[in-house]
């Protein structure tokens, strides 16, 4: 499913270390390593605060890794500066989670969407017009919201606006912060739909953060399930529910509810809370949370084991005997 020459950016041994007072550190991504594939949505998904937004700001250059790097082509993308990485940013764009914060509320739609191509000198003001009415026509918007400003749009035709700027500049690559988790469950199956067709038509490769596991099964190629800044598990989207062996993805799946699930069964939740990432314990991040915890658990972090098939799980439970 997965084929290496597809490869457009790969993470090898990304680690995110803030200062925190009274001299502790603070570990907001540890020894990630991820692949996007051309035309491919990778899912990352875990709990809030797991270091999932962190991770993929460093894709778009919003932030850089304290160890480790990204390759985008072959290409170190976290030692770009200058002018060479001002270009950059025409390849990998981002959709923000509130689309109302990212847009300037004086401006028209129509300077909005037209604003990265005008950066980059791609098109000439006397062509914004049609262009705004182009862009907006792809994301199942009519051409006269050129002229709105965001505030008479609803979150849903807003975040279609957002997507339209992303787009504008036709990246390989697109970053989508929850872009979907502030609207109504019927606006946010229209934008899945919408995105999913767009990147059929244009080969885009789509990195996807989530906290719905329900949600992002539904679409995803890939899905990486992080738990404190560690990723556990990676498989490919299609086989979470019936594949996942991670104790923490099995936790979130029992935890998702659909109306087609067995009723008959409760609906667990995760008991206690997630350590904090001020005090990481040795050892694996999730023992404490762990009905399978071990003594090796205690003292030694897993690595990510290759189970075959694009699958990955970094548990004791499954290391050779």
């Amino acid at each position: 499913m997965f084929d290496e020459k597809d490869v457009v950016l790969e993470a090898r041994h990304v680690t995110r270390k803030f200062p925190a007072p009274g001299g502790r550190t603070l570990t907001a991504c540890r020894d990630v390593n991820l692949k996007l594939y051309k035309g491919k949505t990778l899912g990352l998904v875990g709990e809030s605060g797991c270091g999932k937004s962190t991770f993929m700001r460093f894709l778009v250059s919003l932030d850089i890794p304290t160890e480790g790097e990204i390759f985008f082509h072959g290409k170190d993308i976290t030692r770009l500066k200058g002018e060479e990485l001002r270009q950059n940013h025409q390849y990998i764009q981002m959709v923000f989670q509130d689309p109302s914060a990212s847009f300037n509320p004086k401006m028209k739609i129509r300077d909005i969407i037209c604003e990265p191509l005008m950066n980059f000198k791609r098109i000439q003001a006397s062509e914004k017009e049609e262009t705004a009415c182009r862009l907006l026509e792809m994301v199942d918007l009519p051409g006269d919201f050129a002229d709105r400003y965001p505030h008479n749009m609803s979150g849903g035709q807003r975040q279609r606006v957002a997507i339209a700027r992303a787009i504008a500049l036709e990246p390989e690559i697109i970053v989508m912060d929850e872009a979907t988790c502030a609207l109504d469950v019927s606006v946010q199956k229209t934008i899945i739909e919408l995105v999913v067709g767009l990147q059929k038509k244009k080969g885009i490769s789509i990195g996807f953060i989530a906290h719905d596991l329900g949600l992002i099964q539904s679409f995803a190629h890939q899905i990486a399930v992080m738990y404190l800044g560690t990723i556990v598990e990676v498989l490919p989207g299609e086989e979470i529910s019936s594949k996942a062996m991670h104790p923490y993805t099995q936790a979130l799946l029992g935890a998702v509810f659909d109306l087609n699930m067995d009723f008959s069964k409760k609906i667990e939740s995760i008991k206690s809370e997630a350590p904090s990432p001020l005090d990481m314990p040795p050892g694996c991040p999730f023992q404490d949370r762990c009905g399978h915890c071990m003594e090796i658990c205690r003292k030694t972090l897993p690595a990510l084991r290759d189970m075959g098939e694009g699958h990955q799980v970094a548990c004791h439970l499954y290391d050779e005997k």
